[in-house]
């Protein structure tokens, strides 16, 4: 039952408009870009105000370190931070100049990947 060129990629591009298909993306080796360490790293924030939120989550998004940021919800941490980065010294520069002086950061706490397990999904 398979269908020729022209109708599934017909039925891919109806599947990208309607937002079922979100995007594409490579899979990048992090040691070939100089990024090997990677650090998932939990927050938590003193403010409770929105522009505060707002503000910390910008400027998180811009940092070319960060992988992935997620807001929680229920109790601490209030974010989890995906990092990569070069080595430890580099993480360090990350976490004391850019993470660490924000408006409302309460707490950081850092956990070191050992190994990452590849779940083929």
């Amino acid at each position: 039952m398979g269908l020729t060129p022209p109708p599934c990629l017909r039925r891919v591009k109806r599947l990208e408009e309607a937002g079922v298909i979100l995007g594409y993306h490579a899979v990048v080796d992090p040691h070939a870009v100089g990024r090997a360490l990677e650090v998932l790293v939990d927050v938590e924030i003193s403010a409770t105000d929105r522009a505060t939120f707002e503000q910390f989550e910008e400027t998180l998004a811009a940092c070319e370190e960060v992988v992935e940021l997620r807001r929680m919800f229920g109790s601490r941490p209030d974010y989890f931070i995906r990092v990569a980065v070069a080595d430890h010294a580099a993480y360090e520069t990350f976490l004391t100049e850019k993470l660490s002086g924000l408006p409302g950061v309460l707490r950081i706490g850092s956990h070191l990947t050992m190994k990452k397990i590849d779940t083929d999904r």
